[in-house]
């Protein structure tokens, strides 16, 4: 681009701004982190796996905790792979088995395959009859209409309306009966059903500096907002946070809608007045601390937040609002709470890139290697900020997510803080590969997309939508999100959905 504008013979440029603009990029210092060693099952041939540059297989692995699966069923909405149920299931059935879960060969109920314009009522059915025979289903798996748009609906039925916990496989992709998509399908199924993949070997051996000395939670958070042009929807926030420790791989969430673009998350502590009860303090916040003391038996010491969708103009207007309400939420619980708490916000939005200087180190893509680490030069000269690039990139040029601590009173010195963001993005539990940005983030980010099907009545796979423009001296209320299923709550896996 510099030198197609040839911006230094530009007199705009260098005589009435008196800027240069150097032809070169700036050469700049890095190093690459080594990625964590990951923990399996003992049963299984390899119990220990090294990742080779962001990526792994399941081959001779098994589930570091085996979810089960003993009611089910299968329901196919596709008409161009109709009579494929149930060879699809039973191969996705054995993939689930050989990998260390517990789950049934034959369903529940009956499979059945249904029109794309029926799925309501066929939904119903198969939610009447599973109540019916006293076997409520613990898995529903969905092979989708052949026409894309119709995953929200699904979701927002199974998950609001009926309590039945789903995966839904694409038509094209489940014909195909290939051993790496039932793999991809089952880890899917296992953290849905309260298994766990993989966890970090050093969480288990407790080597992880200030994480597995002490109770600790992490957190994530983001707030996703309708898109441009759309003045009539809520933006919604979700919060995950951690409910294991030490090995920190499992989380539960809470999604709250709140008013129309407002970047500050409202709902992380707040209190109402109830006529019986009078003052009742909540919030999203105090609502994960103590599903985390229910879930582990103990009170967190040590809280890290990882805040996503902060620019920098907003960093102290939500650090005072956010670390307030956090500070409230634990003094709500027991007078004289306060753990340790290091807020950290997760940029993606920027327009950094970083290209390798060797072409001998780096990836399959040509992109710098994951676990790529900057923290001078390009950064700010007096605040606690890093770039790291954790992932290997697909296609195009990999684009390293920025870190930002904004307040730590835990003492993380960079390497820590980098090689524990780092180890963590390898426990995403969908996939064997390390993530772009850390899995607390990523979590948060899905779980406020996934929000957003309950509250749109048509909304396609890609969850555009179209909205018309409301009169500026109109004020817009949100629209709450419905309830969800207690069930659904119980085994969603990689979050669990709760009303505050």
């Amino acid at each position: 681009m510099v030198q197609v504008n040839n911006f230094e013979v530009e007199e705009l440029v260098t005589k009435e701004f008196g800027m240069h603009v150097r032809k070169e990029l700036a050469l700049i210092n890095a190093r690459v982190l080594n990625p964590p060693v990951l923990k399996y099952h003992d049963s299984g041939r390899d119990k220990i796996v090294n990742p080779s540059c962001g990526q792994w297989n399941m081959i001779n692995k098994k589930m570091v905790n085996g979810g089960k699966v003993d009611f089910w069923s299968c329901v196919n909405f596709s008409s161009e792979y109709r009579n494929m149920s149930e060879d699809f299931c039973a191969g996705l059935v054995n993939m689930c088995n050989s990998k260390g879960m517990v789950f049934r060969q034959t369903p529940s109920i009956a499979m059945r395959s249904a029109r794309a314009d029926r799925i309501d009522q066929t939904l119903m059915d198969v939610y009447k009859e599973s109540a019916g025979l006293n076997k409520p289903l613990k898995l529903l798996i969905i092979i989708l209409p052949d026409q894309t748009g119709s995953y929200g609906k699904i979701k927002r039925i199974c998950e609001t309306e009926l309590g039945i916990v789903s995966q839904c496989c694409k038509p094209a992709q489940a014909s195909k009966f290939s051993n790496q998509y039932f793999e991809n399908v089952a880890l899917k199924i296992n953290a849905k059903v309260g298994g766990r993949n993989t966890v970090l070997n050093d969480a288990v051996l407790r080597r992880i500096p200030l994480v597995t000395d002490v109770p600790t939670i992490i957190f994530g958070a983001d707030v996703t907002h309708p898109p441009p042009g759309e003045d009539s929807s809520s933006s919604i926030a979700a919060v995950v946070a951690s409910m294991d420790w030490p090995e920190v791989t499992k989380y539960r969430g809470i999604v709250s809608a709140q008013t129309h673009r407002v970047e500050i998350i409202e709902d992380l502590y707040k209190q109402t007045r109830d006529p019986q009860k009078g003052l009742v303090e909540g919030g999203m916040v105090r609502e994960l601390l103590l599903a985390f003391y229910r879930s582990t038996k103990q009170k967190p010491s040590r809280i890290i937040f990882y805040r996503d969708g902060v620019s920098e103009g907003q960093f102290s207007q939500v650090l005072l609002y956010e670390m307030d309400a956090i500070r409230k939420a634990c003094s709500s619980l027991q007078e004289g709470y306060m753990p340790r708490v290091t807020f950290v916000v997760v940029q993606k939005r920027h327009h950094t890139r970083l290209f390798p200087t060797d072409r001998n180190k780096t990836d399959r893509s040509g992109n710098i290697l994951p676990g790529t680490v900057v923290d001078t030069s390009i950064c700010h000269p007096t605040e606690f900020d890093f770039y790291l690039n954790s992932h290997a990139g697909i296609q195009g040029t990999s684009k390293a997510t920025r870190y930002h601590v904004l307040f730590d009173e835990n003492g993380f010195s960079a390497d820590i803080l980098q090689v524990l963001t780092n180890s963590l993005c390898y426990t995403y539990a969908r996939c064997t590969k390390s993530v772009s940005i850390v899995p607390p983030a990523y979590y948060a980010h899905l779980a406020a997309y996934r929000a957003r099907y309950y509250i749109e009545d048509e909304m396609s796979d890609s969850g555009s939508t179209g909205g018309g423009r409301k009169p500026k001296d109109k004020v817009v209320e949100f629209r709450p999100l419905p309830s969800i299923k207690d069930n659904v709550k119980e085994v969603f896996g990689w979050w669990k959905v709760a009303q505050v």
